[in-house]
């Protein structure tokens, strides 16, 4: 199989994606030390607080043990894969790109897991006491954005029915009234 111009975009910018959220972690746990200041105030809206993920989204599926830590590492590695297979399958560049969205956010998070035994969330978008989202990172958001972009194109994207011609009348005729 060889690749398109646009597969290897795509897989280039699910590396970038992968890139920018390990920079923007390095950074969140070296030299501002998240982990052990806790919070820093960006915003009146937005600011950086520690949080560690031993689950998938919104704190599902916790892995308590360490069997459940790999086994959570396998299922999302084979998750990631076969997303990988279809953004190689794919043809169309706006399902690529949003497909490598998620590849490289996935495996941003795959990292995460198999380093430090959880993924770490930084990201706290609040409004007074109400939080739209938990607490995520770069790879959440590319995630989802990545996935509400094919769920979209999918929806919005459909191929329209074609219009068959009208017959020259070899066709039955339409069932009559009889009385």
């Amino acid at each position: 199989m060889s690749l398109t111009r646009n597969h290897k975009i795509g897989l280039a910018f699910a590396a970038l994606v992968f890139a920018v959220d390990q920079l923007v972690k390095w950074l969140i746990m070296g030299p501002l030390d998240l982990p052990n200041v806790l919070q820093i105030e960006i915003l009146p809206f937005f600011r950086l607080s520690w949080a560690e993920n031993t689950g998938v989204s919104l704190g599902l599926f916790t892995a308590d043990s360490e069997f459940q830590r790999w086994l959570l590492v396998a299922v999302t590695a084979a998750i990631a894969l076969i997303v990988l297979v279809w953004l190689l399958r794919e043809r169309l560049r706006g399902d690529i790109m949003a497909l490598a969205l998620v590849l490289g956010g996935a495996c941003g998070n795959i990292l995460d897991r198999v380093r430090f035994g959880y993924v770490a969330d930084y990201a706290d978008l609040h409004f007074g006491t109400f939080r739209p989202f938990l607490i995520f990172n770069i790879a959440d958001a590319a995630i989802t954005i990545g996935v509400l972009l094919i769920l979209a194109r999918s929806l919005l994207s459909r191929e329209k029915p074609t219009k068959t011609p009208k017959s020259t009348g070899d066709a039955a005729p339409e069932s009559q009234n009889h009385a």
